[in-house]
């Protein structure tokens, strides 16, 4: 604005001096401190009508911002009048005579300068002043257009809103329509024929007609499109939109599209409607959650994916909730359409046998495919699995995206593209698209920008926008990460392409996230059956008799003469029966299990695919290699004095063979994955670099330059890469990205770090659906590991359990089947979840190989030590983690002082941390009759191991010793498994429980009464 006001000034009498200065005196909001900015008359009596008064706008004649330049010009002024312009000199004689600020520049007529130089049709019966004046409103109308205008863009295809006291939808502010009107700037119909100056402010000529002005401004955001982006920070960003908006409509849009191109654009609607028309008809009673309503979305995908392949996309992964999904599968995915159609059918499933799963219904199944476009480009598609919670996919597919681009080495993040297609009310209410859209712009979380979709239903399930969110747009929480925001109507099906196109170019372009925010309806309800007119009648009623998204570009193609009526019925006749065919074919279709997985997993066994058991120890000569690397500080680098120590220590404790600690442990469980086995280690969580418990120190920080090192990094020779990424406060969208990474590659160890064990409550619906369940509902194996910290150490009810009794619950183990020997083998390969709580380093070591180096992913649920990171006996012989060593799902009583076989009077179970506190305090009680056994692994159970060790106790009481609350931990899991394998060795012993009594919460918070239940289960653990 300030721009074009100066070149005008340029243009007027008095030159550009004169034209700053109509520009100061005219702009906008008035500092209401004007005596303190006009002490200007410092050494003059105050502006006395100016004191305790509130200036009105006939008053306004500068900003704050340039208070400086009165000041300035009046010093000039004292000095000699002389030095400064003469309307300077007659406003400051006039401020001096009394006169208030809005009339000291209001001089007369024939005091001012007049307009002599410029052609008359800019300025006929104006003077300089009020040109000047015009052109700043001009310039604030712009603005408000760019600002303001998609608030009463043609957006809603019902227009419900028309309706007076029925709209459901946000009202934008009330005089919203007035910014918009050349009145509100005092322009008359007079002026519409008059030139303006607009320079660079808008593409085209540099001087246009009001009339001119105001048709590209409402064509460009008043139209079918209505759009955010005032809101970024970025200048470039959102010059590049105006200039693509802007300049769309500096011409008649109707040309945009050749009429090869509206023709292809008709082809891809009638695939889009004509597709739920089918289904519809064929299987009228079955839900498919269509697209009805949205068809146009399909041609604006199919036309993302084409123009997103011209310009770099090679890999596309999409996340979606149900509507539509099917849709997408068939006309963007090229998912066979004989499979959809025979999916619709009861029928056996090759892959549910061969995975031991439950399957999944149709809309949330997932697919990979290679398609080849029209265009003669590839992508590689991957559409995400889903559960019912709709928006916890947008994580994963941001994940699986970032993998993808680590191992394509795409590290411009140009090829693989993240696609989200979203609903309106999910997008508003759900937390986790907050906490997404968090990660967009992280080092170690970003993709380079995710498309986001919305299919703008204009209602939730039966809940109307007004009732579903605080804000004018379901899209709103975008704006939190300054992304750019087109609204368009969705019967609009060439406003929406046109849109689509322009998201993956900025993506591309900017490689930042973009949002289309599609406005249509739903013509059924929630689904197929549902019946909307119990809550909706109003809107049902206008979607009865609305015309389809082909009936409505049908008329626009025939009025405009691009097509005739028999034309397009030909074209959808064809469809129809493209689609005849494919039903015929499904009846006799036969499916090949393991359709659409990656090509990556090919080598992977499935659940009845059985593997041989892979060693996890490695000899002490690679141990060695390995932590002296990881230990060794660069000459160059200045460590913090502590650390230096602390790695110090570490080289000493793999020197000496003795006494590695669990930090060191898991380096060099760390260091043997990257360097022996090539496979990559992504770490991720809340402060886990240096670890919550200042316990890990894997990334260093440069004591004088903040530089960063990462020594496992910098092992020597080839090996993988290591990624330790600090995460932002998020556990749900976090956990949900590292389960998407881990989806990709099978080469990878993906883990995720909570900084406390319970706070991965936060992430339960990952865990629930994706986790637990993933590989039953939809094939598809994890390897991803979780750290949980866990343990009773007195810090209060959040800080002592991670729940272990939850992930135990979601075990699909049979606690009343003993396994046969083989069933024992296989068991953890067929298993859901592993759930194991190591209590040695060594262990530990061992259980992070596993991962890695079998045959097959499984998620493992790894409860970690808090207190035991620094435990003087919670230390492990490097001999541990030699070649013929492994992880122990059991660990019997090492104490040689304990006595065995048949005078052991108890066998205490437990797990984890509790172990070191029982043999303390055994040592202190002298009590040596008493075994402690600790059971590392507690899913899948290990039968075996635990009916070998009870066999060799025969006279000792059974019991299950714990830390939590009975109503908690893991002694409602391993009861059932200890009372079938004492049945299995026809032994009456029963097994009892020893710990806290049951709560509500996890532990307490106070000191004195953790220190009375520590020495009341101590003292029950040791009476009998």
């Amino acid at each position: 604005m300030g721009v074009a006001a100066l070149r005008l000034g340029t243009n007027l009498r008095g030159g550009m001096r004169l034209g700053a200065q109509a520009r100061l005196i005219h702009s906008g909001k008035v500092t209401r401190d004007i005596a303190t900015t006009t002490a200007a008359l410092k050494k003059r009596d105050p502006v006395p009508h100016l004191s305790g008064t509130k200036l009105d706008p006939s008053e306004s004649f500068l900003t704050g911002s340039n208070a400086f330049v009165i000041e300035e010009m009046y010093e000039k002024y004292m000095d000699n009048p002389e030095k400064v312009h003469p309307s300077w000199a007659g406003f400051f004689q006039n401020v001096e005579n009394g006169l208030p600020p809005g009339q000291a520049v209001g001089l007369s007529r024939q005091s001012r300068n007049q307009v002599s130089m410029v052609p008359h049709v800019m300025t006929e019966g104006k003077d300089l002043f009020q040109v000047a004046e015009d052109t700043v409103k001009l310039m604030s109308m712009i603005r408000a257009y760019r600002h303001r205008g998609h608030f009463i863009a043609d957006l809603d295809p019902l227009r419900i809103d028309d309706e007076a006291g029925e709209s459901n939808t946000y009202q934008p502010p009330h005089n919203t329509k007035n910014e918009l009107l050349p009145s509100h700037y005092g322009f008359t119909e007079a002026d519409l024929d008059r030139e303006f100056v607009v320079g660079a402010e808008l593409p085209g000529p540099p001087v246009r007609t009001l009339r001119d002005i105001m048709s590209t401004l409402r064509k460009a955001y008043c139209g079918k499109v209505g759009i955010e982006y005032r809101h970024m920070l970025s200048k470039a960003e959102k010059d590049w939109i105006a200039s693509q908006v802007e300049s769309k409509f500096d011409t008649d849009f109707t040309r945009e599209f050749t009429r090869e191109q509206k023709l292809s654009i008709m082809s891809d609607l009638i695939d889009s409607e004509y597709f739920e028309k089918f289904l519809s008809m064929k299987y009228s009673t079955a839900k498919r959650f269509g697209l009805e309503g949205g068809e146009s979305i399909i041609p604006g995908l199919k036309t993302m994916m084409l123009h997103g392949s011209e310009i770099g996309v090679q890999n596309v992964v999409i996340g979606m909730a149900h509507r539509g999904r099917l849709n997408v599968l068939a006309n963007i995915v090229g998912k066979d359409l004989v499979q959809i159609l025979y999916e619709f059918k009861p029928h056996p499933d090759p892959d549910l046998e061969n995975y031991l799963g439950s399957g999944d219904v149709k809309y949330h199944l997932g697919v990979s495919n290679s398609l080849k476009l029209s265009n003669g480009h590839t992508i590689n598609f991957s559409l995400l699995a889903n559960p019912s919670h709709l928006e916890a996919v947008d994580p994963v597919v941001v994940g699986k995206t970032r993998a993808k681009q680590f191992f394509n080495d795409d590290k411009e993040r140009r090829r693989t593209l993240g696609l989200l297609i979203h609903g309106d009310a999910s997008f508003a209410g759900q937390g986790v698209v907050a906490e997404t859209l968090e990660l967009s712009d992280l080092r170690d979380y970003t993709t380079g920008g995710t498309v986001h979709v919305i299919v703008n239903n204009q209602i939730g399930f039966t809940t109307d926008p007004r009732a579903a969110r605080s804000s004018p747009y379901p899209t709103d929480v975008a704006k939190t990460v300054g992304v750019p925001i087109f609204h368009v109507n969705g019967d609009d099906v060439e406003a929406v392409v046109r849109v689509c196109r322009m998201a993956v170019e900025y993506r591309q372009r900017f490689r930042k996230d973009v949002v289309v925010d599609v406005f249509c309806y739903r013509r059924h309800g929630h689904n197929e059956l549902d019946q909307a007119t119990f809550t909706q009648p109003l809107m049902y009623r206008k979607i009865k008799s609305h015309p389809t998204p082909v009936e409505v570009y049908t008329q626009r193609l025939v009025d405009e003469g691009t097509a005739t009526r028999q034309e397009l019925k030909q074209m959808e006749e064809d469809e129809w029966n493209h689609l005849q065919k494919a039903f015929k074919d499904s009846a006799d279709h036969v499916p090949a299990g393991g359709d659409y997985l990656d090509k990556q997993w090919e080598m992977f066994k499935s659940n009845k695919e059985l593997s041989i058991p892979q060693t996890t120890g490695v000899s002490e000569k690679v141990l060695h290699s390995i932590g002296n690397a990881y230990t060794k500080i660069p000459p160059w680098f200045k460590i913090h004095p502590l650390l230096k120590k602390i790695l110090s220590e570490r080289r000493e404790q793999i020197e000496l063979g003795t006494g590695i600690d669990w930090a060191n442990a898991e380096a060099l469980a760390f260091g043997t994955i990257l360097k022996q086995e090539e496979i990559t280690v992504r770490l991720s969580g809340q402060d886990c670099e240096r670890g919550t418990f200042s316990q890990r120190h894997m990334v260093w920080h440069d004591q004088d330059s903040g530089a960063v090192y990462t020594s496992l990094n910098n092992l020597g020779g080839k090996q993988a890469r290591l990624q330790i990424a600090n995460s932002n406060l998020s556990e749900m969208a976090v956990l949900g990205f590292e389960q998407g990474f881990s989806l990709e590659h099978p080469n990878a160890l993906v883990m995720w770090e909570a900084q406390f064990g319970d706070f991965a409550n936060g992430a339960q619906v990952i865990l629930d659906t994706f986790i637990a369940a993933g590989e039953r509902k939809w094939r598809r194996q994890s390897g991803i590991v979780l750290l949980l910290p866990h343990g009773y150490e007195g810090q209060g009810p959040e800080h002592s359990s991670a729940r272990m009794e939850r992930y135990l619950q979601m075990v699909d183990g049979d606690a009343d089947k003993f396994p046969t020997e083989f069933e024992a083998s296989t068991m953890i390969q067929k298993a859901n979840l592993q759930i194991c709580n190591a209590s040695t380093p060594a262990n530990y070591f061992h259980v992070l190989r596993r991962q890695v180096c079998r045959e097959f992913r499984k998620p493992l649920i790894l409860l970690t030590p808090k207190s035991l990171l620094r435990h003087p006996q919670c230390r492990s012989s490097i001999k541990d983690f030699g070649a013929d060593t492994s992880f122990q799902t059991v660990i019997d009583d090492p104490d040689p002082s304990v006595v065995k076989g048949k005078n052991v009077k108890r066998l205490a179970f437990c797990s984890g941390k509790l172990y070191y506190d029982l043999v303390r305090e055994r040592t202190v009680r002298n009590q040596n009759d008493i075994r402690f056994i600790r059971v590392e692994q507690l899913a899948p159970f290990p039968f075996f191991e635990i009916r070998d060790v009870i066999a060799q106790y025969p006279k000792a009481e059974v019991r299950w010793v714990q830390e939590e609350s009975k109503n908690m931990g893991s002694w409602s899991y391993v009861r059932p498994h200890f009372e079938t394998t004492l049945h299995h060795l026809k032994d009456n012993r029963k097994i009892a429980y020893i710990g806290r009594l049951p709560s509500a919460a996890p532990a307490t918070g106070n000191a004195n009464q953790h220190q009375q239940e520590v020495r009341n289960l101590m003292e029950d653990t040791f009476s009998y």
